[in-house]
């Protein structure tokens, strides 16, 4: 195949992968099945590393996130991005639409409610119906750069539908979605990571990652609502606005609606009220505004915000319940997770029953006590929690909760490390813990298991089908069958979906074997970094923490896991299962007939030439791996000027030992090639 040739291919793939994404993501009616979507993105891949010189900015496969930023440039906005006057009341909406007849002088004018989006407000620039810059809202006036983090939003188009020429700026709202949220704060519970306090706050925050690849991982969606300048493309409504951008290919919500008269919008209010919680999405209000686009400008702005627009909020729903009981789960890693048994309530939406109170220092700092009258509300309209404790109503009958000295599932004494918050069961063979590490293993953030629901993890634990991860491919059918509810079909189709997981890259299987502290991201910078489980099995601690966004807690954690014999015993189990344990595409980079492929090497002393870790990655790059300690299976140790005891241990073993120059000896055409890059 010419170059021609591949690149009339390549824009065929583009056009019809953009109009697939747009079909799933947008309209939610997908034409083809994911294994016939994922051929046509590996044909682009394939025609895109044999081309270089086809590759777009705006290709679909730019989507799988691309190099990390230092930091994000700041950019200004032409026309300001301001923000929206807030109302509270009926009154105040009614005031507003009061102002706003008065100030056209000419009756009531038709207003559109579109429902307020709970997230991040962006900009987005096209030219000739291409995205090329991406910016925040900042203070308004001047916004970061986040286009690489933009294109990697699925229901985003980087290029546009239908002929759009010239310069295109659109606005909307970047969201992440409930399911998305919750799943997102229960990874970073289990990696002891910070929580998000909403779904506003984790977009924001994964929007303004400086690596992509981390925004790639949050699922993040956007709506578009605003079109900067609508007069040079003929739109004279903001209802024509929402169905052009519809045309364009871009998501737009769906739920708006024009009305003509106060009491409409009200109903609407009203009528979403409720409604809203049913949404895939967080949404905190309604935006009205003036739907003739000629009227803005008479109507003007502040130096804060339109006076064709307003945002009215829903105040936050909270409700008082009962505390019947406190009851302590125990997670994948052992921790013990004290959890309120509330007298049932209905809430945003649903039905709740428990609220996580987290750890005993918690329970303590709001003194919530057995029958206590507690309010309750959802953090972010999604996860419920105990506000406060109304002690006023307290009679004596409460009881103050206190964490159990023995783990509830198993019996082991429980225990409390010194700078940690949590108690924990320590014993790893305790049937919670296996359950929690099965149903996290099998989870989307780990190896994407469909079918391994709780009911069927406690169901193989309880009957000790499975007693570890790798018990997992290596069960039969007949047992799976026997399973309550189960039946032959399913149980099929789980061990199907078993079978694919082992095909998995590397970094789902680090994020799913629950090595504490070691979430989706970092099992992506150590599966990036190492390429295979062999090489990062032998990572000292002392690499590991020079790898940005690991750190000395993660990397003692990962150490630790390695050297536990009970993790080794697992993990050459999966080995022997089949289970993949690299990184596609991330393999170390081996130089034809190196010396140092395969070979384990000890560095001690400081090299004249380059640093440890310099001279660590150079090895690796020729399938070498670089191992912190001595030790008979290791093939040669560099020493430098002032060696350790390191030293003396290799020649007291027979070890091979090389000088500096001798180590250089074995790098030096790689090394003469770097110089002329250089």
């Amino acid at each position: 195949m010419d170059i021609e040739e591949a690149r009339l291919e390549a824009e065929a793939l583009r056009k019809e992968i953009a109009r697939h994404n747009y079909l799933y993501y947008v309209k939610d009616s997908p034409e083809i099945d994911d294994d016939a979507y994922d051929a046509l993105m590996r044909r682009l891949i394939e025609l895109e590393k044999a081309f270089p010189s086809l590759v777009t900015e705006n290709s679909p496969t730019r989507k799988v996130g691309g190099s990390p930023k230092e930091e994000m440039a700041r950019v200004p906005h032409e026309v300001p991005m301001l923000s929206l006057e807030n109302a509270f009341t009926e009154e105040e909406v009614l005031a507003f639409l009061d102002r706003v007849s008065k100030g056209l002088g000419s009756g009531f004018p038709e207003i559109v409610c579109e429902l307020k989006i709970d997230g991040l407000a962006v900009s987005l620039i096209y030219r000739d119906g291409e995205l090329v810059l991406g910016k925040t809202r900042g203070d308004g006036w001047v916004g970061e750069d986040v286009t690489e983090n933009l294109r990697t939003i699925r229901s985003l188009p980087c290029t546009l539908q239908g002929e759009v020429k010239g310069i295109l700026e659109v606005r909307g709202e970047v969201l992440m979605k409930k399911a998305d949220f919750e799943a997102l704060n229960r990874e970073r519970e289990e990696s002891e990571e910070p929580l998000f306090a909403n779904p506003r706050n984790a977009a924001a925050g994964s929007l303004r990652q400086l690596d992509p690849k981390i925004t790639r991982s949050r699922r993040l969606g956007i709506f578009l609502y605003q079109v900067v300048r609508p007069e040079t493309r003929g739109l004279k409504t903001q209802w024509e606005v929402l169905r052009w951008l519809e045309r364009c290919g871009f998501p737009v919500q769906g739920t708006e609606k024009v009305c003509s008269s106060a009491r409409e919008i009200l109903d609407y209010i009203e009528e979403y009220r409720e409604k809203r919680h049913h949404l895939p999405y967080g949404t905190d209000g309604v935006v009205l505004k003036v739907n003739q686009l000629s009227d803005w400008p008479k109507l003007g702005e502040t130096s804060k915000s339109p006076r064709w627009a307003i945002a009215f909020k829903y105040p936050p729903e909270e409700k008082m319940t009962r505390v019947a009981d406190i009851l302590v789960s125990v997670g994948r890693t052992g921790a013990l997770t004290p959890v309120a048994i509330l007298e049932p309530i209905e809430l945003a939406g649903t039905v709740v029953q428990r609220a996580s109170l987290h750890n005993a220092d918690e329970v303590s700092r709001k003194d919530v006590r057995i029958g206590d009258r507690v309010v309750v509300r959802k953090a972010g309209e999604i996860i419920p929690e105990i506000v406060r404790v109304e002690s006023r109503f307290r009679d004596g009958s409460e009881r103050v909760f206190k964490m159990p000295e023995k783990c509830p599932d198993c019996g082991s004494a429980v225990v409390r490390l010194p700078e940690e918050v949590a108690v924990r069961c320590p014993n790893r063979n305790c049937p919670a813990q296996i359950k929690e590490g099965l149903l996290h293993f099998g989870s989307r953030s780990g190896m994407d298991i469909r079918g391994l629901g709780e009911k069927v993890v406690n169901a193989l634990v309880d009957q000790g089908l499975v007693k570890d991860l790798a018990d997992l491919f290596v069960l039969p059918l007949e047992p799976l069958v026997s399973i309550e509810r189960m039946g032959e079909k399913s149980a099929s189709n789980l061990l199907k979906a078993i079978e694919a997981s082992r095909s998995n890259p590397l970094s789902k299987l680090l994020a799913a074997l629950g090595i504490r502290l070691v979430g989706t991201r970092a099992a992506r910078v150590l599966a990036e970094a190492y390429g295979s489980m062999d090489r990062l099995e032998a990572a000292s601690f002392e690499e590991l923490s020079a790898l940005e966004g690991i750190g000395p807690k993660i990397a003692a954690s990962v150490v630790s896991f390695f050297r536990d014999p009970q993790n080794r015993a697992m993990l050459a189990k999966l080995r022997k299962a089949g289970v993949r344990m690299e990184e596609p595409g991330k393999a170390p980079l081996l130089i034809p007939d190196s010396p140092l492929n395969g070979k384990k090497i000890v560095f001690t002393g400081e090299l004249s030439a380059m640093t440890r870790i310099k001279a660590q990655d150079l090895v690796r790059e020729r399938g070498g791996i670089p191992v912190d300690h001595v030790s008979a299976s290791v093939d040669f140790v560099v020493v430098g000027e002032n060696p350790g005891s390191k030293a003396e241990k290799a020649r007291r073993l027979g070890l091979e030992i090389l000088d500096e120059k001798r180590f250089m000896q074995l790098l030096e055409g790689r090394l003469e090639a770097e110089k002329e890059e250089a």
